[in-house]
């Protein structure tokens, strides 16, 4: 049980795997009033680095679970970097049927609510390792504008007009659910450069030193095909944003 390959190099260089920066990052452990000895369970917790800083700067304790060994290789270093080893766990495991051995104070899936088949049922999988009274972080893509058509659609990872919400239906949705909506970070265009445009070069340093791998013909596509479709439709289309939730 792994992830593709394909993702680990894409994401070489990354050390947060979605449109957060580092800044926006730290605002959200700000924003949330996380309080030293927090626990916190963050599902496809990629490279750690939500729980390696939030563990420096708030005194959190946490564990992290993925399914990549690469990527959990990279949370454990990144731990033992920022001095923090001792607080988090790192836990090769699918996420999508994880559920904490003891409540927590915060249950996220930042970017990953494929695992439980969309945002609703992401929710669900949250609220069963979380405390009365605890926080659930769910981030998730939106529609900022309308797509004009299918090709914006499918530039945009999805597959129908459908897959996503609007911002305010996200907000409708977490309502429905029986949450209130009591903090949001949002993703800006900078955020998406860094995240998306970085990929570019991970895959273009990737080719020049693995010209004939069985994936360099996939990548050498990508690499012509996704920033115009990333300019074009993507930067202004697609937003994504971090909601903290909790229940009524």
């Amino acid at each position: 049980m792994d992830l593709s390959r394909s993702f680990t190099i894409r994401e070489s260089s990354h050390r947060i795997l979605n449109p957060l920066t580092p800044e926006k990052l730290a605002t959200l452990g700000a924003a949330i009033r996380l309080r030293p000895g927090a626990s916190v369970l963050d599902l496809c917790c990629g490279k750690g680095e939500m729980l390696a800083t939030w563990a420096r700067d708030h005194g959190v304790t946490g564990t992290g679970v993925d399914i990549s060994t690469v990527f959990l290789a990279a949370a454990r270093e990144r731990a033992a970097e920022l001095g923090v080893a001792g607080r988090v766990t790192f836990v090769h495991g699918d996420a999508s049927t994880h559920v904490a051995a003891e409540p927590v104070d915060v249950a996220a899936c930042v970017g990953a609510t494929w695992i439980g088949q969309g945002t609703a049922g992401t929710v669900a999988l949250l609220e069963r390792s979380v405390r009365p009274g605890g926080t659930l972080l769910v981030g998730e893509c939106f529609w900022r504008a309308e797509p004009p058509g299918q090709e914006a659609v499918e530039a945009c990872h999805a597959r129908s007009r459908d897959d996503f919400e609007t911002l305010p239906g996200l907000v409708r949705l977490f309502d429905r659910l029986g949450y209130d909506v009591v903090e949001m970070v949002l993703a800006d265009e900078d955020g998406w450069d860094r995240y998306v445009a970085a990929h570019w070069l991970n895959v273009r340093t990737w080719l020049d030193a693995n010209p004939d791998d069985e994936l360099a013909p996939e990548f050498r596509a990508e690499l012509s095909r996704e920033p115009l479709l990333y300019t074009t439709y993507q930067r202004h289309l697609l937003g994504w944003g971090v909601f903290a939730l909790m229940k009524r």
